[in-house]
């Protein structure tokens, strides 16, 4: 690796981190750069997937005030997340790339279709239920999601926080950026368990962890400093922009 070489990969370090903060798909950066470069696939997805973490940490302590009131949301939502995180990172370990790569467009595609609808639908829910309470209980439908996005996330992770502020946005009512801080811990929990299992077993390049995680702690901070102060609008805007990014160069790989 050239100095050229680690200084591009720190630089989409710190892209990567900002993106996955305010929005998710980070990996959308850093995976094709890594490829770009000449790394195996299974060596730039699990390096990458190691050294976003500590970017993953950052926003998510960014987003602390946001995450007020939230502990047992978040803590009922961890348990499937990490889950799903271990269940993708060994599905990525023993299944042909091809056969997960066919559904993950069509995931990102129901993603940003979520996030468009997302108050829409809410509003229709709200409507029909005759208590006229928020929908605040973290339910078997949510527990579900949050699994699948696991398992998303641990396999490759681009556009996971995509679908999972679609998720939360239909199935709890709260405010945009607090659903936002909940997806950057789960995201990072995701993250975690599925670096850790890629330590132990996988092909990691732990020069290239190094860069993107320095990196990424960077866009980390100034993703939250962005991100948290965006209105709900502009925010989902923002989402669908990406979302509708990473499909297209899903497609495209």
């Amino acid at each position: 690796m050239t100095i050229g070489d680690a200084a591009i990969i720190a630089v989409a370090g710190v892209w990567a981190g900002m993106i996955n903060t305010v929005v998710g798909s980070g990996t959308l950066v850093t995976f094709p750069v890594l490829l770009a470069l000449g790394f195996p696939p299974l060596t730039a997805n699990v390096s990458n997937g190691l050294g976003l973490v500590p970017g993953s940490v950052t926003g998510a302590i960014g987003y602390r005030r946001e995450l007020r009131g939230l502990r047992g949301r978040v803590l009922r939502l961890a348990v499937p997340t990490a889950l799903g995180g271990l269940v993708g990172a060994l599905l990525l370990l023993v299944l042909p790339s091809a056969a997960f790569d066919k559904v993950v467009p069509v995931l990102v595609a129901l993603a940003v279709v979520l996030v468009v609808i997302g108050p829409w639908v809410s509003r229709k829910v709200a409507a029909r239920d005759p208590s006229g309470e928020p929908r605040t209980r973290v339910g078997p439908g949510l527990l579900g999601a949050t699994f699948g996005t696991g398992v998303y996330g641990g396999y490759f992770g681009a556009a996971q926080g995509v679908l999972l502020m679609g998720f939360l946005g239909i199935l709890i009512d709260d405010d945009l950026q607090r659903h936002n801080a909940v997806k950057n811990v789960l995201a990072a929990l995701a993250n975690l368990v599925s670096g850790i299992v890629f330590a132990f077993v996988a092909p990691v390049s732990w020069p290239v962890v190094g860069l993107v995680a320095g990196g990424s702690i960077v866009g980390g901070v100034i993703g939250a400093l962005i991100g948290r102060r965006l209105p709900p609008l502009v925010l989902r805007g923002i989402i669908v922009v990406v979302g509708v990014a990473a499909f297209v160069q899903l497609l495209l790989r």
